[in-house]
């Protein structure tokens, strides 16, 4: 159940379909990513983060490369990948750590190499 939850609210952020993704937070989320030191908390100001996040990067999408799911928590590996302003299309890779109570995703904590991508060429 965890690993299809998770799986599902991947394929949110994929087609960055805000609507669908804040289904799967509980009221009281926490989002927050520690590389780049944004922190969310409640259902509206995640929301709110994550619609400027997807402002900011249109082009975002996520590969998994290995889920580890539990009753109550999950852990995602990921690489992410872009096109920046300039063109240039880059990657790099993070993990998501997943609270889950009740089917609802409780915290996303975020540890990513977003400080340092790989550019990967125009």
């Amino acid at each position: 159940m965890t690993r299809d939850l998770i799986e599902a609210y991947n394929d949110a952020w994929n087609q960055q379909d805000l609507d669908a993704l804040c289904t799967f937070h509980a009221d009281e989320i926490v989002f927050e990513n520690h590389t780049a030191a944004e922190r969310a908390e409640g259902s509206d100001a995640v929301r709110a983060h994550i619609a400027g996040i997807f402002e900011r990067w249109p082009t975002l999408r996520f590969s998994t490369r290995r889920l580890f799911a539990a009753a109550d928590f999950a852990v995602c590996e990921w690489t992410a990948s872009a096109v920046r302003d300039d063109g240039a299309r880059i990657e790099w890779d993070g993990v998501d750590v997943f609270p889950i109570h009740d089917g609802k995703i409780q915290r996303k904590d975020v540890y990513s190499g977003s400080h340092a991508p790989r550019v990967l060429g125009t």
